[in-house]
């Protein structure tokens, strides 16, 4: 299976009423957590590389060429994506890099810009048979579109996907980015009327603060796209400090390799739940 491109997987996903995982890597120790997980339960997973995780390691390249060769390995399909990406320079990095999918991130630009500039980028992607994912607006934990009581209208999501071409929508339905504490309260109406109004998969962000009957209600509702990245970060960082206290150790594969089994083992268990098994 390896590589696949975002809208064949989603496609799959929307039409079986199920959900795809799409995990954040930071270090290489994700990747291989994701791989693992997904071989384990035999379902396809998205590998999200962030924009800021690129300014982290200082360039795209070598975590990204790194990650294509863990999802080349790997017996499930596997899309690699840059995601939350504001500089259209490294979309198209991305693209020339083999990514297979992006999240362009116009949402803190004027609304007419925001269509402008996601359009130009679909037309690049697409040339490059590479998938486009989108939003309206600022997702929250960043002071904007998912922050508490705000929420995505229907109409302008349609007509949002119209304008631009997108393959993917993130709306703003309750959750919030880099919440620690699993208590976002999702509203399930709305994912369905978004769903019946927008003729693409809709994806959603902040969902480490989303607890699993949460998840389940949102798939059920028709989310087909499930970020989660704070939740497995807190995993890995309690998993490794509690191998160094444990057992200290200056041999950095001891607790790193139990991040990294700990991070598989959870996403196993998101990966089923999102796939409603």
């Amino acid at each position: 299976m390896s590589r696949s491109d975002l809208a064949s997987v989603l496609a799959g996903a929307r039409a079986e009423g199920r959900a795809v995982a799409a995990f954040n890597v930071i270090q290489l120790e994700h990747a291989e957590a994701y791989a693992t997980a997904a071989e384990r339960v035999g379902l396809p997973v998205v590998m999200q590389i962030s924009e800021n995780c690129v300014r982290y390691h200082g360039s795209l390249a070598p975590i990204a060429l790194a990650t294509l060769a863990i999802a080349d390995a790997c017996d499930q399909p596997v899309v690699v994506h840059l995601d939350h990406a504001e500089d259209t320079a490294l979309v198209e990095e991305a693209v020339r890099l083999g990514l297979m999918s992006v999240m362009f991130d116009g949402s803190t630009l004027p609304d007419d810009a925001n269509r402008a500039e996601t359009a130009r980028v679909v037309a690049l992607c697409h040339a490059a048979g590479v998938g486009v994912e989108a939003e309206l607006g600022e997702v929250g934990g960043k002071d904007g579109v998912h922050a508490p009581g705000v929420r995505t209208d229907p109409t302008d999501a349609a007509r949002f996907v119209a304008d631009t071409g997108v393959d993917a929508l993130a709306v703003a339905v309750g959750s919030s980015h880099a919440m620690t504490d699993r208590t976002a309260e999702l509203d399930t109406d709305l994912i369905a009327a978004l769903r019946d109004s927008v003729p693409v998969p809709l994806v959603l962000h902040g969902s480490s603060g989303v607890p699993d009957d949460g998840l389940v209600a949102a798939v059920k509702a028709g989310m087909t796209k499930v970020n989660v990245a704070t939740h497995l970060n807190q995993v890995f960082t309690r998993a490794m400090t509690g191998r160094l206290e444990a057992s200290p150790t200056v041999d950095t594969r001891k607790y790193l390799g139990a991040a990294r089994d700990a991070v598989a083992d959870e996403a196993a268990r998101l990966l089923q739940l999102l796939a409603l098994r």
